[in-house]
């Protein structure tokens, strides 16, 4: 019989009403930020058809939910963490042939249609848990490039072709990076707060019978004190670097340098992206308008890809949980499948 049975029962019940009146705010809150986010630029009287309007905007809908989508995943991986020992989630993932690992957080990747900085909270609950740091990345990667948002935006806009081969390419880059930056071994590229994370998780976990209710609770909101109060800061500055360049960006200018008359347009438009931030939903509408000016598909896709996973937003959040090296070894292998993406397409175009 769980050891939490033998507390008393009007506790359980106030403890589980208290856990389900926060999980239904969380809901109303988070199915609420847009609605939230057009209030308050009315109420200060800002227009959204200005850059500063749609900065703001960006701005006050992004930071909550990412900071609500982090609480509830480090909050649920705190609970999940008093059941399953991370060792038994490392075997799970890692006890198969190489690569198996990859596959199956890649995977995972395409169902959860979460943007980069919003993909970051599960990444932090993956080595939270002791998931092996290549299958993390794996996972970080796929989950904003390759999801049912940007297949269904794409097979609606280009085709099922084109929607097929870019989750082919996307998954395959988020794949092999992981497994490079696995056979790296840079582990110690971690930050120390996460590396003892890892440590201490390996320490605390034991079987369900050794919590009552009221403990893993406790250990769940412990989990989001203590890592949300460390990564906030870079979560807000993180988009507001986005906020900024999501309304000031010319898209006029991007569009004169994607053109398929040169070689070096498919890296430029991997830099050019780079700096951006926005999830595919949003930066799909904007590659169509792109391509009605005249860039190439192929160039469009890299430049779509690099900003999806390759934002400098989330580095800036990464920051606070990887080391640069890693961060560098992370963004190079990434590029470089992207630019690699980027002349495929172009080439089988030209067929």
């Amino acid at each position: 019989m769980p050891a939490y049975s033998k507390e008393n029962p009007e506790n359980i019940a106030r403890l589980m009403a208290a856990v389900l009146s926060a999980a239904l705010l969380w809901v109303l809150i988070y199915t609420h930020l847009e609605w939230l986010a057009d209030l308050l630029l009315d109420i200060a009287g800002i227009s959204f058809q200005t850059r500063f309007g749609q900065a703001l905007h960006f701005f006050i809908y992004e930071v909550p939910k990412v900071l609500l989508l982090l609480t509830a995943v480090v909050f649920i991986m705190g609970v999940v963490h008093t059941f399953v020992s991370p060792e038994r989630t490392r075997t799970l993932l890692s006890g198969k042939r190489t690569g198996i690992g990859n596959v199956m957080a890649a995977g995972l990747g395409i169902v959860t249609p979460f943007c980069s900085c919003s993909a970051i909270p599960l990444f932090i609950g993956f080595l939270q848990a002791g998931v092996p740091l290549g299958i993390t990345f794996s996972f970080l990667i796929a989950a904003p490039m390759v999801n049912e948002i940007a297949l269904a935006l794409l097979f609606g806009m280009f085709g099922w072709k084109i929607a097929i081969l870019y989750m082919t390419m996307g998954l395959g880059i988020a794949i092999v990076s992981g497994i490079i930056i696995e056979k790296l071994e840079m582990e110690n590229n971690l930050e120390e707060w996460v590396r003892e994370l890892q440590n201490s998780g390996a320490a605390e976990a034991c079987d369900g019978p050794g919590f009552t209710l009221t403990q893993r609770i406790g250990e769940g909101i412990g989990h989001v004190r203590s890592i949300v109060g460390k990564v906030w800061l870079y979560i807000v500055m993180g988009v507001s670097v986005g906020a900024g360049i999501h309304g000031y960006v010319p898209q006029d200018f991007m569009a004169s340098l994607m053109g398929n008359d040169v070689w070096w347009s498919v890296p430029v438009a991997v830099l050019l992206g780079v700096p951006m931030y926005s999830n595919a939903a949003g930066i799909i509408p904007i590659v169509q308008a792109l391509l009605g000016k005249g860039a190439a598909l192929g160039t469009a896709m890299a430049f779509m890809m690099s900003v999806i996973a390759l934002s400098l937003p989330e580095m800036i959040i990464l920051r606070k949980v990887l080391k640069p090296r890693l961060i560098a070894v992370f963004a190079g292998i990434v590029a470089t499948g992207i630019i690699l993406v980027g002349f495929v397409f172009n080439l089988i175009l030209q067929l």
